[in-house]
């Protein structure tokens, strides 16, 4: 895992509060705009297999391709690499008694989910990410 913790950028979005909740359903501002996190098994891209890339539900930015998408038996989206590193932010985490490493789109701010230091070669990553933080592309 890298050691080197980074925080979001300057959002490329303006947007209100109120705006967010107007473009997102609930429980994508729920999970993106306040930290939450969706039960295990329940996000619509734990179980996908359709190639494509993974965007930011909020604002679009590339974060995930399916090429780095793996079953971790957690019930989240699980990749072991970012499509573009510079997409991504990353910032302790010290909720719920424990250390973690939470994961944030570094255009907007969103909040994704965590990166542990358990995933497969080559990277030995696993970002696991709420599906209502993501907007797979579909490739054809």
């Amino acid at each position: 895992m890298s050691t080197t913790s980074t925080t979001p950028q300057t959002p490329a979005t303006d947007r209100t509060e109120e705006e967010w909740r107007r473009k997102l359903t609930r429980e994508q501002y729920r999970i993106t705009r306040l930290k939450g996190t969706e039960p295990a098994f329940s996000g619509k891209y734990w179980d996908c297999h359709d190639q494509g890339v993974y965007r930011c539900v909020c604002c679009g930015a590339e974060l995930f391709s399916s090429d780095t998408k793996f079953d971790s038996g957690t019930g989240w989206p699980s990749f072991y690499r970012p499509l573009r590193s510079e997409n991504i932010a990353e910032e302790t985490d010290d909720g719920f008694l424990m250390r973690r490493t939470e994961v944030h789109c570094n255009k907007c701010g969103a909040h994704l989910g965590h990166v542990f230091p358990d995933g497969p070669e080559p990277t030995g990553l696993r970002y696991c990410i709420n599906s209502a933080a993501l907007d797979l592309k579909k490739e054809p």
